[in-house]
């Protein structure tokens, strides 16, 4: 089981976070990155997947600078108003003041991998340029790929998506992949959220097939 944390950024914000840790030795660390509901159920229950595969997981907080400890089990069409409303303020250099945080939590237990979906896969592509520390990344499905697509990244890293996702064109991640050739780019025969199965967009077969292909990843670069 895993537990609720704080942890404290470089410019001296106190975050929250969820962690779990293996029965046994840590393989390494991976930093998972919310949705945009927050540290909720399914996201926590992903922290405890990782754990169960032996790394010792930690997920930042990273809507608290918007409001602290928020979290949402709505899957509904007014949460993204509310969410709207709560992005104006989002600041990504914060964000990665945040992550940085948890990079530093999980290293304990060695080499750090990051992984994130939607608003956290877009946030894996930043912090897989931003210098912290961080051995690989794996992102799925991170919208506004434009706002990423100039920032190279500087660690080995891996990007999966939907091929019915209607928010994120596939042109763009075409234009990713053209960009940054090293990059493994991946599609599913899935819309947006195919991971989490507390939606009914998800698909289990693509999901256990993009799962596999990050722990794959994880064990080569984070040995």
């Amino acid at each position: 089981m895993g537990e609720r944390i704080k942890l404290t950024a470089a410019d001296g914000f106190v975050l929250n976070a969820y962690k779990a840790a293996p029965s046994d030795r840590p393989k390494g660390g991976v930093v998972l990155l919310q949705e945009v509901w927050g540290l909720n159920k399914w996201i926590r229950s992903e922290v405890e997947r990782y754990a169960s595969k032996g790394y010792l997981c930690v997920a930042p907080a990273t809507m608290d600078r918007l409001e602290y400890g928020f979290e949402s089990e709505n899957y509904e069409p007014d949460h993204f108003a509310r969410v709207g409303l709560l992005m104006k303020a989002f600041d990504p250099a914060k964000a990665l003041l945040d992550i940085e945080a948890a990079v530093q939590e999980a290293a304990t237990a060695g080499k750090v991998g990051v992984t994130g979906y939607c608003f956290g896969g877009a946030l894996t592509w930043r912090a897989a340029n931003a210098g912290l520390r961080l051995t690989a990344a794996s992102g799925y499905y991170g919208g506004g790929v434009p706002n990423y697509i100039d920032l190279p990244p500087d660690i080995p890293l891996e990007m999966h998506y939907g091929q019915n996702d209607t928010g994120i064109p596939l042109d763009q991640v075409e234009a990713l992949g053209k960009r940054y050739p090293q990059v493994g780019i991946y599609l599913y025969p899935a819309g947006h959220g195919f991971c989490n199965s507390d939606r009914a967009i998800y698909d289990a077969a693509s999901a256990a097939k993009a799962n596999a292909r990050t722990l794959d990843f994880f064990a080569k670069h984070l040995a």
